[in-house]
Parts: C-alpha cells; structure tokens; sequence
C-alpha cells in the first residue's frame, strides 16, 4: 500500500476530496495531514475524516529536520501540495525525486510563480482579458510552479466572469481532476 501525505495551508477542500477519493482504495491511503498553521481549517477537516495532522513552523519546516522526519518515520510515498503556500525545501524534494505534485489555478507557464496563488492569479487572469483558464498538475521542484506538467485542463472564461465566479469553476476543475490524476501518478511508482 502507498502511504500518501498531503500538505495544506488553508480551508482544505482540495485535501478532503483527495482523502473522500482514497477512502476505500484499497493500494493508497492518506496517512496524514502536514499544515504549516495551527488555526487552519483543513486541521478540522481530517479529524472529522479521520487523518492525523501534523502542524510544523516556518523553523522547523526549513532549519531543522522535524519534518522529513516524520514524513520518514511514517515511511510515506508520496506528497501532495494540496494550497500549500511555502516552497518546499530542497532536502524534501530530494528526498522524494518525482514524488510530489502540486496543483496551480492557472494553466502553466502563465500565471505562475512567486505570489502567484488562489485570488491573486484569478484577478490576473480577468485583468488580462484571457479568454480560457484552467489547472496544472504539476511535478514540484525547487522553483514555484516550473515542475514538469502532469495533467492541465480548461475552461473558458465569458465577458461575464469575474475573479470569484472563475475561481469556482477553476475549483470545479480542481475537484473533477486532482484526485483521479494522483491515483494515475501512485499507479507508475
């Protein structure tokens, strides 16, 4: 069985449609949950689901070795970024070469980079008149959002649309396609 860690940062609907998708899956389970703020909502989230969750500080997340770790002691396989907004450090990607995905609301390249998360990059999108957006899945490297592309899928974007009503149907996308793309990912390893 494949023992799978997602990091979070926020609300955590990405991470419970991930842990609801795994749920009876009988080769992968959600083993824990990493999140680097102690009040976020997606801690609330697995212990409802019933996940442990492990809560790290910027310290022990980039000068000591707490996380790693643990990721090591719970003998994970594999890590998903599920809006987890601190870049990874270069001992854990090393650590896991080709086994950590991220999701971006964006279709890579455009749209990506330092500072380029959730609303922000909704408002970009609307502000430069785009006319399609969408998801990248993305392999993670020691660079914001410049992994290789997994999976990316669209949707188009009316005169109508503003950054809120384009951020649900980018979520939309996000629910339909994250879960399945990881399963297909765990499936190679």
């Amino acid at each position: 069985m494949k023992k799978v860690a997602i990091f979070a940062s926020g609300s955590g609907s990405n991470a419970e449609n991930i842990i609801n998708y795994f749920e009876n899956d009988t080769e992968n389970v959600v083993k824990i949950v990493f999140c680097n703020k102690p009040n976020a909502y997606v801690l609330e989230r697995a212990k409802r689901l019933g996940v442990p969750s492990f809560v790290f500080n910027r310290d022990e997340f980039y000068h000591s070795g707490l996380v790693i770790n643990e990721l090591r002691r719970l003998e994970i396989d594999f890590i998903v970024l599920a809006g987890f907004m601190w870049k990874v450090p270069d001992a854990i990607i090393e650590a896991y070469p080709d086994r950590i995905v991220n999701i971006h609301p964006a279709l890579l390249p455009s749209y990506g980079g330092k500072g380029m998360y959730g609303m922000h990059v909704h408002d970009a999108v609307i502000a430069a008149g785009e006319k399609e957006s969408g998801i990248t899945i993305h392999y993670v490297n020691g660079h914001y959002d410049e992994g290789a592309a997994l999976f990316q899928a669209k949707c188009t974007i009316t005169p109508e649309d503003t950054p809120d009503t384009l951020a649900e149907k980018v979520h939309a996308l996000e629910y339909e396609h994250f879960p399945r793309v990881i399963k297909e990912v765990l499936e190679k390893l």
